[in-house]
C-alpha cells in the first residue's frame, strides 16, 4: 500500500520507534507528541530537532529558523545552534537562488540570536522545488525541561495566536496568481504576512509561559494542524481531552482561504500557534501575561483522564477529535 503525504500514522510510526535508548544520556529520544530529542550534558540538557521546510519555497530561510526553534522553546529550552542542509533542483538553480537562501537564513539568526555552525548545500537529483532541513541544538537547565508527557489531567488547555497560521502565509505566497481573482491584493498581502505578523515564531509565548509558571507541557502544532497537534500531545501524556469548538482562535484571513479552497481550518499545517497544558490555579495568569504582549491566547479545553476520550464539543454535543494523518493543506499542492 503507498502510503500518503505527510506525516507517517501515530501507530505505524509507534511500531517503528526504538523502545529503549542504548545511551543513558538519552533524557527523551524519539517519542509520539516530544518536539525535540534531549541528552544529558552534565550541568544543562542539549535538546536537539531536526525539521525540513518542504511546502514554502517564499522566505523558506525563515521558516526553516522558525520552524525548527519552535521546537526547541517547547521543551523550555533556549535554541542555540543551527546546522542546515539545503537540496536545491537541477536545472533550476541559480546563484541567485542560492545567495536569497543563504541571506534569509543568515538574517533569521540573527534575529533570533542563532548561530549557523555548519551543515551542506547541493544540487540535487529529481527535485522540482528547494528543499532546505534544519538541524537546531539548544539549552535548557536541567530542572527546567518540559515535555509533552508532563500534561496531567485537569490542566486546561491554552492554545496562542489560532488555527492555520502558517498555512495562511503558505497559501497566500504560493497561490497568489491563482486567488487574485477571489481576493484584493490587499487581502492577500495582508495573508502574506502572516509569516511576520502575527508570525510563525512561538519562542515569544513560550518564554512568557514558562516564566509565569504552572506549565506542565507545550507543544508546537505543524503539519495535520491543532486537531493533530492535541492528539500528539494527549498521547504523549496519555490522557483524554474535551476542546471547545467556540473558544478555538481564528482569523478572518485563514476562515475565508480554508473555506474557499475546502479545507478544514483545524488540520491546516500551524506553524505560530503554541498549545500548552497548564495547571488550572495558573492559566487565566498565562494568559493574561501573553495577551498583554499582544498575542492572541485563549483557553479552548481541559485536559481528561485517557478513558474519558479525545473530543471536541460544539453547542453542548462532544464529537471525536479528528487527526489528520495527510495535512489539509495538500489538497492544494497535491495532484
Amino acid at each position: 500500500m503507498v502510503l500518503p503525504l505527510g506525516k507517517l500514522k501515530i501507530d505505524l510510526l509507534q511500531q517503528l520507534l526504538p523502545q529503549s535508548h542504548r545511551d543513558a544520556r538519552v533524557i527523551v529520544g524519539p517519542e509520539i507528541g516530544e518536539d525535540a530529542a534531549v541528552i544529558d550534558f552534565g550541568e544543562s540538557y542539549l535538546v536537539a530537532k531536526t525539521d525540513p521546510i518542504t511546502f514554502a519555497t517564499d522566505e523558506i530561510g525563515w521558516y526553516l529558523i522558525c520552524v525548527n526553534s519552535n521546537d526547541i522553546a517547547t521543551m523550555g529550552a533556549v535554541p542555540r545552534w543551527l546546522l542546515t542542509t539545503i537540496l536545491l533542483p537541477e536545472n533550476r538553480t541559480t546563484e541567485t537562488v542560492v545567495r536569497r537562501i543563504m541571506e534569509q537564513i543568515k538574517t533569521a539568526c540573527e534575529h533570533f540570536d542563532i548561530t549557523l555552525c555548519g551543515g551542506h548545500t547541493e544540487i540535487t537529483y529529481g527535485l522540482d522545488r528547494p528543499i532546505v532541513i534544519g538541524q537546531m541544538l539548544g539549552e535548557v537547565e536541567r530542572d527546567k525541561l518540559i515535555t509533552s508527557s508532563g500534561a496531567q489531567a485537569g490542566d486546561d488547555l491554552i492554545l496562542t495566536k489560532g488555527l492555520g497560521i502558517e498555512a495562511t502565509s503558505i497559501i497566500a505566497r504560493e497561490c497568489e496568481t491563482d486567488l487574485l481573482g477571489k481576493f484584493s491584493s490587499t487581502f492577500l498581502n495582508r495573508a502574506k504576512g502572516y509569516l511576520t505578523s502575527p508570525g510563525i515564531s512561538v519562542l515569544a509565548e513560550a518564554q512568557i509561559a514558562v516564566g509565569t509558571g504552572g506549565v506542565h507541557a507545550m507543544h508546537d502544532p505543524t503539519e495535520g494542524g491543532v486537531a493533530t497537534a492535541i492528539h500528539e500531545l494527549t498521547h504523549a501524556a496519555n490522557l483524554g481531552v474535551v476542546v471547545w469548538q467556540d473558544a478555538l482562535l481564528i482569523s478572518d484571513e485563514t476562515a475565508q482561504l480554508c473555506r474557499e479552497l475546502n479545507l478544514n481550518p483545524l488540520g491546516v499545517i500551524s506553524s505560530g500557534a503554541l498549545l500548552i497544558a497548564a495547571d488550572s490555579t495558573k492559566s487565566k495568569a498565562i494568559v493574561s501575561a501573553i495577551t498583554e504582549r499582544n498575542i492572541p491566547c485563549e483557553i479552548i479545553g481541559q485536559l481528561l483522564p485517557l478513558e474519558s476520550g479525545r473530543w471536541i464539543e460544539s453547542n453542548s454535543q462532544r464529537f471525536p477529535l479528528p487527526i489528520f494523518e495527510t495535512d489539509e493543506i495538500t489538497k492544494v499542492f497535491g495532484d
